[in-house]
């Protein structure tokens, strides 16, 4: 064989091995970049079964394979994103966002809307917010998120005025002419709260009402989609140098779809509403 020949053959076989990397190892890269992990707080099986269906259009319609952390904790989600742990997260409303952002210095960002749980406002005693008497005692979680968020709501209902504030307390009451009585308690309080004969009534978080076995369509006041409720949407997370990467938009894009929507309402009913497409 001439060394001409040699070259030649050299040649072809530099170009195949050359063009097998290209194709097996750049493919090796691309499915290990698509490979996305999730951080979420431990549910009940309806909540799996939407991830589930979640994680199947990210495979079949982007390739992505979505993988869910579940944690029990609800410091743990964000701490384990900000180390890199995980890719994203999806558990809190823009208000613990903000809050953790600035207690822990860290760049978390909403990258897309998921759904909410519309806060509610139960009673033994009334079947109306309007039969609500004067003097009566109100009980709302004491957390400062869930506190603004329950000052707000008895706003909703017309039961009080307050300064307009992301961070209210019972102290921002600008007008109550009922002179209720606004009792911070702690949250899983608020639901036992109404056995109290001097409970009017209380805005209970639905994760607490099911947990006491109320009937969300036994409330007597539901909060609104509007302006001051959208703050409580909840949402998928990223570190902010990971807002704008095209396969994490492409996870947001795998839960926006009528597929989700239509597990949300079969497993929550009024319970739990997708908010992505509201319009703000």
């Amino acid at each position: 064989m001439s060394k001409k020949t040699n070259w030649i053959i050299g040649g072809i076989v530099i170009v195949i091995a050359a063009g097998a990397y290209l194709t097996f190892g750049h493919h090796s890269n691309k499915s290990s970049a698509k490979t996305v992990t999730i951080g979420v707080m431990a549910g009940d099986k309806n909540e799996d079964e939407i991830w589930k269906s979640v994680s199947k259009t990210a495979k079949d319609k982007y390739g992505i394979t979505l993988k869910t952390k579940k944690f029990t904790d609800y410091l743990q989600p964000n701490k384990a994103l900000s180390a890199g742990d995980i890719d994203l997260n999806a558990f809190q409303n823009y208000p613990y966002l903000a809050n953790w952002n600035e207690q822990y210095k860290t760049n978390i960002v909403a990258i897309g809307d998921t759904w909410t749980t519309p806060l509610r406002i139960y009673s033994d005693k009334y079947k109306k917010v309007s039969n609500i008497k004067s003097g009566d005692k109100i009980t709302i979680a004491n957390d400062p998120t869930n506190e603004n968020r329950g000052l707000h709501l008895l706003a909703e209902a017309g039961l009080i005025k307050i300064k307009d504030t992301t961070k209210a307390t019972p102290k921002d009451i600008t007008e109550n002419p009922k002179n209720l009585k606004i009792t911070p308690v702690d949250g899983s309080q608020t639901a036992s709260s109404l056995t109290d004969p001097t409970i009017g009534a209380s805005v209970i978080n639905t994760n607490f009402a099911k947990s006491a076995k109320l009937d969300v369509n036994s409330a007597i006041y539901i909060e609104k989609l509007n302006k001051d409720s959208q703050q409580y949407f909840n949402f998928i997370a990223a570190n902010k140098k990971d807002k704008n990467n095209p396969v994490y938009q492409d996870v947001v894009k795998s839960l926006q779809t009528d597929k989700t929507k239509s597990l949300v309402k079969k497993f929550y009913g009024t319970a739990q509403l997708t908010v992505w497409d509201y319009k703000k």
